[in-house]
């Protein structure tokens, strides 16, 4: 592609790409609950049939997206709007799926989740827009099952921004930067992060549906362009103990109208962080759903390895409070400019369709609700406070782990709501029984670290 791509808006169109890049396949992709993506490889000369039948699937076999195997196929219906180029591949092409059964949308599928919740922004009078920070760590694995970083130079104790390691991984991160560009999403920025091994790639922000399609487009093409070095990207929340994990932060706002509804100026906002009135209510949202909505934002064990206060570089740069204030990194939501408020509670193991869902169902109830959210903290470096300081300023301590973090869903009539009744049970009961099997297939495990502080302790 010599101009970046620019997104079909009809089937025409569509046709069209095929024929002048001669594009011969097609991927029928979508995503199972914990956003893994599945897809079928469809010839292009059936692109009729693709889009009026969809892509079938036995969904049993396909993760965990709510089917037995006594239910009927799944058939993943594309969305235009969401072709991708292959890049690498450029004779290849994704379309992001909608999954249905029998005709009728399929109430497991993530990406039907979110959508339904973003329908009733819109019956609200709101667009949500949403910008993504995906960190990812390049590693190598080796014969025994380990894993070590693929620069093994890469060793500062402090090597955010580090030029040196950025430039021993140019020839990668420069190919992604480029490929995204391509792809029309604009790629503004690429960093060293503040792990050994880490990067940050950047690209702009759009409605929350095409960002979560191109979050699991950017994961998945990562993912392909590391593995033909021989190498893994992963996205995990913690691979390293030692080192900052994988977030994905979420920069959130809405508008109406074509404006910023969030937006503010500072002289205005007698808080002085350029937020409107509505942008409050909806961080009162935010943090009056925090713990529960955090079990689909932070939605792994490993999650709460990265929810700590310190790494190696003396930050985990990660919340564990429920918070907010004007660009301050020890926050659960900063505000780092007027308009926009960024949650920092998500990580790169979020499945960006029900991460979106639900911040955005709460947020939305804070605006429905009036609810406000007390004053900012935004001089204090949260990751410092006393258990007496943190009590006088009434702030609240964030789940520890998954399973505490299910407790607070499973209770959340606002959530639960949000997140729909299937025909069988609230997606909630589903999502929550999933997680709570998750981790206590982790729990049944002993760990090195056991061994080696039990074994002849007693």
């Amino acid at each position: 592609m010599n101009t970046p791509f620019t997104a079909p808006e009809s089937r025409e169109d569509v046709e069209r790409h095929l024929k002048e890049n001669d594009v011969e396949f097609l991927f029928a992709q979508f995503v199972d609950m914990h956003g893994k993506p599945s897809a079928k490889l469809v010839p292009a000369q059936h692109l009729d049939g693709l889009l009026s039948e969809g892509a079938g699937f036995a969904g049993f076999a396909a993760g965990a997206i709510g089917q037995r195997p006594n239910d009927p196929d799944m058939a993943a219906m594309p969305d235009i709007r969401s072709l991708t180029p292959l890049p690498w591949k450029p004779t290849v092409a994704r379309f992001a799926c909608d999954v249905h059964v029998e005709g009728e949308e399929w109430p497991y599928d993530p990406r039907t989740i979110l959508r339904r919740q973003l329908d009733r922004a819109r019956q609200m009078g709101y667009e949500f827009m949403l910008g993504t920070e995906l960190e990812y760590f390049l590693v190598r694995k080796l014969d025994d099952g380990s894993i070590e970083l693929a620069d093994p130079l890469d060793t500062l104790d402090q090597p955010c921004y580090d030029m040196r390691a950025l430039t021993r991984s140019l020839d990668f991160v420069s190919q992604v930067s480029r490929y995204v560009t391509q792809l029309g999403w604009n790629n503004y920025a690429n960093d060293h992060e503040d792990g050994n091994g880490q990067f940050e790639q950047n690209f702009d922000f759009a409605d929350a549906l095409t960002t979560c399609d191109r979050a699991i487009f950017f994961r998945y093409m990562v993912e392909s362009l590391a593995q033909e070095r021989g190498l893994i990207a992963t996205f995990m929340p913690k691979p390293f103990a030692h080192l900052t994990g994988n977030g994905c932060h979420f920069h959130m706002s809405l508008w109406k109208d074509g404006e910023n509804a969030f937006d503010a100026d500072p002289s205005d906002d007698p808080r002085g962080l350029g937020l409107s009135p509505l942008a409050y209510n909806f961080i009162g949202g935010l943090k009056a759903h925090a713990k529960a909505y955090i079990a689909l934002t932070a939605p792994t064990v490993s999650s709460y390895k990265r929810l700590v206060v310190g790494t190696r570089s003396g930050s985990s740069w990660a919340p564990v409070y429920v918070s907010y204030g004007y660009n301050n990194r020890t926050q659960m939501l900063r505000i780092p400019a007027p308009g926009r408020i960024e949650d920092r509670t998500v990580d790169g193991s979020c499945n960006p369709y029900l991460g979106a869902a639900a911040v955005l169902a709460a947020g939305l109830d804070g605006i429905e609700r009036g609810l406000e959210p007390g004053e900012p903290t935004t001089e204090l470096n949260l990751h410092e406070l006393s258990e007496e300081q943190r009590a006088e300023l009434g702030v609240e301590l964030l789940p520890a782990n998954l399973l505490d973090a299910t407790r607070e869903l499973e209770k959340c009539d606002v959530l639960r709501k949000a997140l729909g009744h299937t025909g069988r049970e609230d997606y909630v009961d589903y999502y929550v029984g999933e997680k709570r099997r998750e981790f206590q297939e982790w729990h049944d495990q002993v760990s090195d670290w056991e061994v080696n502080r039990y074994l002849q302790l007693f």
